[in-house]
């Protein structure tokens, strides 16, 4: 089970697509998520860039926990495509997102 709320991961990932004008806001927001809701949006990421597989979630979690070497908001930044790696994490676990998207626009 994902133990970061959708609407989180969808404004981390309004907030990545605006590139420098919201690199603060973003690094702010991440650096605010609790050390579960940093390895879980970790591990969507993985998923949706293709290093782990749905199913295979919980391991994911587990690395991004036991390999944390550097910030996850410093991490996350350096990620290419993190907007677009998110969107796939979250369309892989079966999460819609719908609603969320549309409260932010």
């Amino acid at each position: 089970m994902i133990e970061i709320s959708p609407s989180k991961v969808v404004q981390i990932i309004f907030q990545a697509r605006e590139g420098r004008v919201a690199e603060a806001e973003l690094s702010a927001f991440i650096d605010n998520l609790n050390e579960d809701e940093q390895a879980h949006l970790i591990a969507l990421a993985w998923v949706g860039r293709g290093a782990f597989e749905a199913e295979e979630f919980a391991e994911a979690v587990a690395t991004a926990r036991r390999e944390r070497t550097t910030p996850t908001e410093s991490y996350l930044r350096g990620m290419p495509h993190l907007a677009e790696n998110l969107e796939a994490g979250l369309d892989a676990m079966g999460v819609d997102v719908d609603g969320e998207e549309e409260d932010l626009l």
